[in-house]
């Protein structure tokens, strides 16, 4: 899947106004987004789009821990043999 914001994959926002139709476009503008707004007086305004762009999804990383570490609960033994049960 290509990234969002770019011409491939724009990013899409409703809003009510034309001056927050142009906010939007200027404020994507100067951060190299590609969008596409919409101007629609009588929906909800939708501009998760923009947002998920302004604070990226960060991936969860999982922090695998080895049978013969010590234990992460600080009782001293290795993992295999407490938490790791």
């Amino acid at each position: 899947m290509k990234k969002l914001g770019t011409t491939e994959r724009p990013a899409i926002v409703k809003v009510q106004t034309q001056e927050r139709a142009e906010q939007i476009l200027t404020f994507c503008d100067s951060k190299g987004w590609h969008v596409i707004v919409g101007i629609e007086p009588e929906e909800e305004e939708d501009i998760t789009d923009v947002e998920r762009l302004i604070n990226p999804p960060r991936p969860m990383v999982s922090e695998k821990i080895d049978r013969n570490a010590p234990c992460t609960c600080g009782s001293g033994m290795k993992y295999k043999k407490c938490c790791g049960r």
